[in-house]
């Protein structure tokens, strides 16, 4: 699903000075190899953390609240479930800060890439449905974490969960076994004209966090070879997906195929849900798939919590999206809060204690 591709790269990373103590979570940011793209990968992660480093608010800025953390802090000593995580289309992994510190702060080493192509700034609808690349990024994600000298000693190896949000739930189906059909996809885009159909078909992308204009996607032009394969990484032993995409295109014998524990969650009501990410009949098919959904939230609550004014400025940058906005009478601090839990639960019985 696109989300927005109108604040640069440079708004959604400001970290400053914390005027406050934040809760003992650590954050790296690391660069690592990804031989299939011939460039390295931005990575973010979040840890549990002994006291030191440097105070900082990640993903401040004047639209978005940010998240204290303690920037190169000591890694606290043990061995932790490493979760993997994938942002949405047009998205940044800072901006799924606010969940990933309450996992590190429940004893879980956080992990996401910047997907080259669908990240703010850099996206392209030609390589949206490439989702082969960002299972590839996340596989060397788990690479680097489980051989690094530093982080191979407090990742848990055997105890690898993938956490994705849109098209990052998308590339968790993936990696976790499920395989799309691009003839289904193609034939859902052809009658279905909102969300990810309308991006393919808008004509822009954005380069350098500039809007550029690009030929509308035929998703038949996409390598369907590539786009069916299986992208099935087993390290992971299980999958947190909320609002996965391209929920009409999937195999439901790869799905009836996977093994590993799959939590889907939606975001809104039965009513209100877009219809590329219904995911109850996904859980159904997958033989430990569990379902909930979020009552109050819509699509765009998984995204951070808004300024007071930051709708009007996302507006006045030309977002079309009511990014900042929610389903009912529930903040996004609540709706939060409930996702935070129902996630942590989650990762909890599949990662810490799975039977």
């Amino acid at each position: 699903m696109t989300l927005s591709r109108i604040l640069s790269a440079a708004a959604l990373v400001v970290a400053t000075v914390a005027p406050v103590h934040a809760a003992e979570v650590g954050l790296r940011e690391i660069s690592i190899a990804a031989p299939e793209r011939g460039r390295d990968l931005q990575v973010f992660v979040w840890y549990p953390a002994e006291a030191g480093g440097e105070a900082i608010v990640l993903g401040d800025n004047k639209a978005f609240k940010g998240v204290p953390v303690f920037k190169n802090a000591p890694p606290l000593k043990g061995r932790f479930p490493l979760v993997v995580l994938s942002h949405g289309s047009g998205g940044r992994v800072q901006g799924m800060a606010w969940l990933a510190t309450e996992l590190a702060r429940a004893g879980f080493i956080v992990a996401g890439p910047n997907h080259p192509g669908t990240t703010s700034g850099d996206s392209t609808p030609a390589d949206t449905p490439k989702l082969w690349e960002r299972t590839q990024d996340l596989s060397a994600v788990i690479d680097a974490m489980t051989a690094d000298p530093t982080w191979g000693s407090v990742v848990d190896g055997d105890s690898i969960g993938v956490l994705g949000f849109s098209l990052g739930g998308a590339a968790a189906m993936e990696i976790a076994g499920a395989r799309a059909s691009l003839d289904a996809y193609a034939h859902y885009c052809d009658e279905y004209k909102k969300w990810d159909c309308a991006w393919y078909a808008g004509g822009i992308g954005y380069r350098n966090d500039a809007v550029v204009h690009v030929d509308k996607l035929d998703l038949r032009t996409i390598d369907k070879a590539r786009f069916d394969q299986s992208n099935l990484d087993p390290r992971v032993k299980a999958a947190v997906l909320v609002d996965p995409g391209l929920a009409p295109a999937y195999d439901a014998a790869s799905l009836k195929a996977i093994t590993i524990p799959m939590d889907f969650i939606n975001l809104g009501s039965v009513d209100t849900i877009p219809e590329g990410v219904i995911a109850d009949k996904l859980a159904a098919l997958t033989p430990r798939g569990t379902y909930a959904s979020v009552n109050g939230a819509i699509h765009f609550s998984f995204l951070q919590e808004c300024k007071p004014g930051g709708a009007e400025l996302l507006k006045d940058a030309g977002e079309i999206d009511p990014i900042c906005a929610d389903g009912g009478s529930r903040s996004r601090a609540e709706l939060h809060a409930e996702l935070v839990g129902l996630i942590r639960s989650d990762l909890q019985r599949t990662l810490k204690d799975p039977m």
